[in-house]
């Protein structure tokens, strides 16, 4: 990867809706080669792929929490379980697991204070493994970056 490379991806982070041309003219390539680039930046699995930030609150989703997990047990079958079980959520929308503790965090997202406490009650808890739930809500949103920088 050089420098043409990376002024492609920081291009594309900030706007995945550019066209090949007007990608080619920011960089000073012609068309041809900056299209190679890009398809060689996917096809290496640098580029994953494309899609639009929406706004949390347009779509009813503006209640978000972070849920910190601690879980029972932390062998293998424990933490396969609890990963399986929290990927069908539609309202967890990230999953990380963590050295140390927490366990994990989940990015939670729902509609209301009165949804969460309803998901957290009647099936986030009653995810194979878990020992303790925390949750934590954000007081001000003070910077939030494009995937994967």
């Amino acid at each position: 990867m050089d420098e043409i490379d990376r002024k492609i991806i920081a291009l594309l982070q900030s706007d995945g809706r550019l066209s090949n041309v007007e990608l080619a003219e920011r960089i000073g390539l012609t068309p041809a080669p900056c299209l190679r680039r890009v398809k060689r930046l996917e096809s290496d699995g640098v580029i994953l792929g494309y899609s639009a930030r929406i706004s949390a609150m347009a779509v009813g989703l503006g209640f978000e929490v972070l849920v910190f997990v601690d879980l029972t047990h932390k062998d293998r079958a424990t933490f396969e379980a609890f990963e399986a079980g929290v990927a069908r959520f539609d309202e967890v929308i990230d999953v990380r697991r963590m050295f140390g503790l927490p366990d994990y965090i989940l990015r939670v997202a729902t509609d209301s204070i009165e949804s969460y406490e309803a998901f957290i009650s009647s099936r986030l808890g009653d995810v194979p493994g878990v020992d303790k739930l925390d949750s934590h809500m954000t007081m001000k949103l003070v910077k939030s970056s494009a995937e994967g920088r």
